[in-house]
């Protein structure tokens, strides 16, 4: 039998559920915190890895998220001129208090409020990539498209 998710990895699979994904998140003995480490655990390429990471508009502060290629680096004045507004780093607290999800383990669904997004076009050149599921271990795979649906996120050169 089939040891059941964590709190945090079945939030997302609910929330994919809800969404009308058919994905499976599945959680690994191996840390996927970063996009290296994800890479090995899953055995894809770093690129195929979605790193969902948390900035912090500046003068509004809300949340905004970054669904990046796990090879690229975010050039954080591509998204200041998407929002209209300053971007600043997220630290850990800010980051659970509005995703409801930790550093490492951010994935692009579930959050507690809607998030502005953008995705890293780089992602569309893969058949499938794989995102972070709600813990540093959790994770699911799915194709660039459904990301896009599934988080209602624009497409973005981010480097």
């Amino acid at each position: 039998m089939d040891k059941p998710l964590s709190a945090s990895a079945q939030r997302v699979q609910d929330a994919l559920a809800e969404l009308g994904f058919n994905l499976q998140v599945i959680e690994l003995p191996a840390s996927t915190r970063t996009a290296l480490e994800a890479a090995q655990a899953v055995g894809c390429q770093v690129g195929q890895i979605v790193k969902s990471l948390v900035f912090r508009a500046l003068r509004s502060d809300r949340p905004i998220l970054v669904v990046a290629s796990g090879i690229n680096r975010v050039n954080e004045s591509v998204i200041t001129r998407q929002i209209g507004e300053p971007l600043g780093k997220a630290d850990a607290s800010f980051v659970r208090e509005r995703t409801g999800f930790v550093i490492g383990g951010v994935p692009p669904v579930g959050h507690l409020e809607s998030l502005e997004t953008f995705i890293d076009q780089d992602l569309m050149q893969y058949s499938q990539v794989w995102a972070a599921a709600g813990t540093p271990n959790a994770v699911f795979e799915l194709t660039p498209e459904n990301l896009i649906r599934m988080t209602g996120g624009k497409l973005v050169k981010i480097t």
